[in-house]
């Protein structure tokens, strides 16, 4: 079976570098964008089937590409994942599947990515 790719947006090294070991020690591939504008392009090159989106990055936030991460792939599943608690329920992250607080248990992000992807 193919492995599902996640595209991983983050702007701290140390996170995104966590986060892509653990999400790969899952079984997903995982590419990974420093700032929107940078997963943007990766969403055309590397065809995600999932996306995890931080809100706070520098050239291009989140809020900033989530719709047009939506609008270029309509039915993508997007996961919005933050540290700031007001971004959960403001209107900006309303178009993601879903909204998770960052935290340094990862368990929350990889049972969403499961869900959304469908994994058994």
């Amino acid at each position: 079976m193919k492995r599902r790719k996640i595209l991983l947006a983050e702007d701290e090294e140390i996170l995104r570098f966590l986060y892509r070991e653990e999400l790969q020690e899952e079984g997903f591939e995982v590419v990974t964008a420093s700032n929107g504008k940078e997963a943007l392009r990766q969403l055309e090159k590397a065809k995600p089937d999932l996306v995890i989106l931080d809100i706070a990055m520098p050239a291009m936030d989140g809020l900033e590409a989530l719709p047009r991460i939506k609008e270029k792939r309509k039915g993508i599943p997007v996961i919005v994942y933050t540290s700031h608690p007001g971004y959960l329920t403001h209107a900006g992250t309303q178009a993601a599947d879903a909204c998770i607080l960052k935290s340094g248990d990862l368990e929350e992000i990889k049972e969403k990515v499961r869900q959304l992807l469908v994994v058994e």
